[in-house]
């Protein structure tokens, strides 16, 4: 599958301090991040972005916001529906530090890891795409909806049928 929604920034071509960046997706983009996340539908898809590279200590800062529209399906009606996700995220990567001294450095349970840069380059719109798919329920419903069990057998029978109820017997 061909990546159609990439906004890439090469580390050798980022100058020092913030920049900020706004992104959206066309209608062909939309189908492209549909696919991607495996959703019915992505109705609109917008990040905006804030950068900040610091050469000194090899570090590229990135936060910013993602706001989409996303059509699912419930799991407890099986209806179409839509919901807006505003992901907010901070995350960070090293200049320097390559996949195999990453799998050498031992990190602790709360340490913030840095991502790492691939190619030279990062790239936006991937990072919100990823910010969207982790913000995504993994169990959708509409507001409102409640999942309530109904047992199709009453209290006296689920006993009778309990094979444990037949051990139970035995003992007495």
């Amino acid at each position: 599958m061909q990546n159609l929604f990439s906004y890439p920034l090469y580390v050798e071509d980022m100058g020092s301090g913030a920049k900020l960046y706004k992104l959206e997706a066309t209608t062909k983009q939309l189908a492209y991040i549909t696919e991607v996340l495996k959703v019915d539908g992505v109705k609109s898809f917008k990040a905006e972005i804030e950068v900040k590279f610091s050469r000194k200590i090899h570090r590229i800062d990135v936060r910013g916001k993602v706001e989409a529209e996303v059509e699912q399906t419930s799991v407890v009606s099986l209806e179409k529906f839509s919901k807006i996700y505003n992901p907010e995220f901070s995350i960070f990567f090293d200049t320097e530090l390559n996949l195999k001294q990453m799998r050498e450095i031992e990190y602790e349970f709360d340490d913030e890891v840095p991502d790492l840069v691939e190619n030279g380059q990062i790239d936006l719109a991937a990072i919100a795409m990823e910010q969207l798919a982790l913000a995504l329920d993994d169990f959708p419903r509409k507001d409102g909806e409640v999942f309530k069990f109904e047992s199709e057998f009453d209290e006296e029978t689920t006993q009778k049928t309990n094979p444990f109820a037949a051990l139970s017997a035995l003992k007495k």
